[in-house]
């Protein structure tokens, strides 16, 4: 056993969202890789579950999934309300076949050729919102510059017409952001409302986009459920939005907390491919995922029952000891780097090609324009389980 379990332990309670927002959560994920990588979490307002939080034991049970099933929910949520009802539906929440065969409509649409062919079009994207952030000179880095490149790019992949595109951008600011819950309940379903309507004008008037594939398509000669495409629809938009927005905004605050890596950066632009992934395992957006065990499993003597909650804790795995050379470091120029925050095994992200080059053209649109970024105020950071990094981050950009 590590030396560290002669000290104190930390008092552990991963499900607290002020730990996230106030706290430093990494003490207590540091004491479990080292003491109880596999710690039984008892239960809260939450059911009890078991906590993983060493890199390899998260890998193994990702590439698991006969025995780590997606299908009854991906995050912890409180008993009281029942299952998730995207279970079994969506392409994060299925299981083999079902999961490869949604991923397969999808799929095409994310992959290095189609990418590469929306490139330019994304890179306008990045000029035009860093082009207002500087016309307005003091902006929330979150909601005017990181959240509004990924929505409009999926919204363009998604064929949501450009009319509707702020109104979207309202609504998920509304779900995402912290506020009232009732506001949010009431913007999800709103988005929900949305992609009902534009679901069924694609199945009559199918275009060359990602709704009309889904509105459209066929599993095993069936058509798909029009609730299973709404909430698909739902899926990639939160998929293709959230944890980029949250992503680009941490990677930001990072590289304004050691400018040294953001002056090495402005040396040595090449480094942007590698810095990107660096940001990405820094950052870990996703605080935590979860499968259902369907058969009995033991891991480091520890016996799962079916049945049994398993959380993944991306942020403890991609600070690693045994894996990550000086892992609480950020370096831009890390390598190897096979960080777990896009996900790994048949769950791996579909869209992780689509962030890497949303990330890499929206830092490298301030680089090439030799833009000045500063903190403008202070940074709070989500009240979240879910999620963590920037809710809000005041900067003034100047040319």
């Amino acid at each position: 056993m590590h030396s560290e379990s002669a000290e104190q332990p930390p008092q552990i309670n991963l499900v607290d969202p002020k730990l996230y927002s106030h706290g430093d959560p990494f003490v207590q994920w540091r004491w479990l890789r080292a003491n109880e990588p596999v710690y039984w979490h008892p239960p809260t307002e939450l059911p009890g579950f078991w906590a993983l939080t060493r890199y390899e034991d998260i890998r193994t049970a990702y590439r698991d999934s006969e025995t780590f099933s997606s299908a009854q929910g991906i995050l912890l949520r409180p008993a009281e309300h029942g299952a998730d009802p995207g279970g079994g539906r969506t392409l994060a929440l299925t299981d083999a076949p079902r999961h490869k065969q949604l991923r397969g409509l999808v799929d095409g649409w994310f992959a290095v050729r189609s990418v590469r062919a929306l490139e330019a079009e994304m890179q306008d994207v990045a000029k035009s919102v860093i082009d207002q952030a500087l016309e307005r000179g003091s902006c929330d880095f979150v909601a005017d510059i990181a959240a509004r490149i990924p929505l409009y790019v999926i919204c363009k992949m998604m064929g949501v017409p450009k009319s509707d595109w702020e109104r979207l951008y309202t609504l998920t600011s509304q779900a995402f952001g912290a506020g009232d819950p009732a506001t949010r309940r009431f913007a999800h379903l709103d988005i929900l409302g949305y992609f009902e309507e534009l679901a069924a004008d694609k199945a009559e008037e199918p275009g060359d986009d990602l709704v009309s594939v889904l509105a459209t398509a066929g599993i095993d000669g069936e058509p798909l459920d029009p609730e299973d495409v709404i909430l698909n629809c739902n899926n990639l938009l939160v998929g293709g939005t959230e944890n980029t927005r949250i992503a680009a905004s941490g990677g930001m605050l990072a590289l304004l907390e050691h400018p040294e890596q953001w002056q090495r950066l402005t040396d040595e632009p090449a480094l942007l491919p590698t810095a990107v992934d660096e940001i990405l395992r820094w950052t870990s957006t996703a605080t935590h995922i979860m499968r259902t065990a369907v058969r009995p499993a033991e891991i480091h003597g520890r016996s799962i029952a079916v049945g049994d909650r398993v959380t993944f804790w991306l942020p403890s795995a991609n600070r690693d000891e045994t894996v990550f050379d000086n892992p609480d470091r950020f370096d831009i120029g890390r390598q190897p780097n096979r960080h777990l925050a896009l996900g790994f095994g048949e769950h791996f992200c579909v869209g992780s090609m689509l962030a890497k080059v949303e990330l890499r053209l929206l830092y490298g649109e301030l680089l090439n324009r030799s833009i000045r970024i500063e903190l403008d105020g202070e940074t709070t950071l989500l009240d979240s389980i879910v999620v963590n990094g920037p809710e809000r981050m005041p900067v003034r950009l100047t040319a």
